[in-house]
């Protein structure tokens, strides 16, 4: 029985059991950069406020302030057109006395996404805090 002692004469073959981590750690290190450089730029845009829950119906009884952008990229609030550059000063116009600051936005699907999130802007900008976007719900029995 010898402890520690090997005879290195026999030349056979071994494999290594060891993993290189070397370049697990490269590319690691490369990720990290990545995200360090992408993260600030992520942070830049419209905040909105999502809900949580399944969507449901809009409550009828509330006082609702729905702002329409058209296909024409015409916009209204409430049926009543407004044009671009009095948007803000409409809005806060309209939330001047209001204690909750809600609106909801209905966008026709062919207008442009830069249109909407310029609006999203604005209204962000004129004081409002929740913003919902409208949407129609899918009919589950025409996508079978």
């Amino acid at each position: 029985m010898g402890f520690g002692v090997q005879d290195i004469s026999n030349k056979t073959p071994t494999t290594l059991s060891e993993i290189n981590v070397t370049p697990l750690v490269d590319v690691m290190l490369v990720l990290l950069i990545v995200f360090m450089v992408s993260a600030p730029l992520m942070q830049q845009g419209v905040q909105v406020d999502l809900p949580k829950t399944a969507s449901h119906a809009l409550d009828e009884q509330q006082d609702q302030i729905v702002l329409v952008i058209h296909r024409n990229e015409r916009i209204s609030i409430n049926d009543n057109a407004i044009e671009m550059r009095d948007l803000e000063k409409k809005l806060a116009a309209i939330y001047q006395n209001k204690s909750t600051r809600e609106i909801y936005i209905q966008a026709d699907q062919s207008v442009n996404y830069g249109l909407v999130a310029q609006i999203m802007a604005r209204v962000r900008r004129a004081g409002i805090t929740k913003v919902g976007l409208v949407t129609d719900p899918i009919d589950s029995k025409a996508d079978r």
